[in-house]
C-alpha cells in the first residue's frame, strides 16, 4: 500500500521535471540541416564567384597587355588583317572612282591615315579600358567561365562600350589631327566631291575610326581569352590555372 502510494507521489513530479526540462530545450533553435546546407553553399559559391571573377579580370587584363599592346605599334592596325580599317563600305565609291582618275596614292594614304590614327588612340585610351575591367560584375562569373571561347570578352563589350566610346572618341579625335588623318581625308573628301555629276560625300570619319578601333580591341582581346581557355601554356598565373581548369571540365 505505502509502495502504490508513493509511486503515485512521484509520477506528477518525473512530468513535471520532464515538462521544464523540455520547455528549457524548446529555447534552444537548432538549425536545420537544410539551413546548414544553405548556409555552406552560399559561402562556397561566394568564394567561388569571387576567384572566377578575379580569374576572368586576370584574363582580360592579359588580353590587353599582351594583344591590345601590339595595336599601339606602328603599322599595329595597318599591318594586322584582323584589324586593319579599311575605306568605310559606303566610300567604295569614292575608292573606286579616285583610282580610276589616278589618285590610288592618295586613298592609300587616306587608309593609313585612319590606321595610324587608331593606333595612337588606343595608346592614350587603354588605361580607360583597363579601368573597366575592373567593374565587371561578380554575379554573372560562373556562366561567362563556362560560356564560349569569347564569353568574357562579349560581356565586356556590352556592359563597356556605351561609356568606352564616350571616353574613346575625343581621343581618336585627338589622334585624327595627330598623325595628320584629317588634312588627307579632307583632301580626299575634296577631290572627290568636285567630280562632276558625283552625289557628295561627308563621312564621320571621327566616329568610323573610334568603332573600327573599338572593334580591334576587343578582336584582339577574344584572341588571347580563347589562348587562354584553349592552351595549358597560356595560363601563366596560380588564378588562371585554378579558374580555367574548372572550364575545362564543363
Amino acid at each position: 500500500m505505502k509502495k502504490l502510494f508513493l509511486l503515485l507521489f512521484l509520477i506528477p513530479v518525473i512530468g513535471l521535471a520532464q515538462s521544464k526540462t523540455k520547455t528549457k530545450k524548446g529555447k534552444i533553435k537548432i538549425p536545420s540541416t537544410k539551413t546548414i546546407a544553405t548556409t555552406i553553399s552560399t559561402s562556397t559559391n561566394s568564394t567561388n564567384a569571387l576567384d572566377i571573377s578575379a580569374g576572368l579580370k586576370e584574363a582580360l587584363n592579359k588580353g590587353v597587355t599582351e594583344q591590345v599592346s601590339k595595336l599601339t605599334a606602328l603599322d599595329g592596325f595597318y599591318k594586322n588583317e584582323a584589324v586593319k580599317i579599311l575605306m568605310p563600305d559606303e566610300l567604295q565609291k569614292v575608292d573606286a572612282t579616285l583610282r580610276s582618275l589616278g589618285l590610288g596614292n592618295l586613298v592609300d594614304d587616306g587608309i593609313k591615315s585612319l590606321n595610324h590614327a587608331a593606333e595612337d588612340a588606343v595608346k592614350e585610351a587603354t588605361p580607360i579600358f583597363v579601368n573597366s575591367i575592373k567593374n565587371i560584375s561578380i554575379t554573372d562569373a560562373k556562366g561567362i567561365l563556362l560560356g564560349n571561347e569569347s564569353a568574357a570578352t562579349s560581356y565586356l563589350k556590352d556592359s563597356t562600350s556605351k561609356d568606352l566610346y564616350a571616353k574613346f572618341s575625343p581621343v581618336v579625335q585627338q589622334s585624327i589631327g595627330k598623325v595628320g588623318a584629317d588634312i588627307v581625308w579632307n583632301s580626299i573628301i575634296k577631290k572627290y566631291n568636285a567630280i562632276p555629276l558625283i552625289s557628295k560625300v561627308n563621312p564621320d570619319i571621327n566616329d568610323y575610326v573610334t568603332t573600327k578601333a573599338m572593334e580591334g580591341i576587343f578582336k584582339m582581346i577574344a584572341v588571347e581569352e580563347k589562348n587562354i581557355r584553349e592552351k595549358l601554356s597560356s595560363r601563366t598565373s596560380d588564378v588562371l590555372k585554378s579558374v580555367f581548369s574548372l572550364q575545362d571540365k564543363k
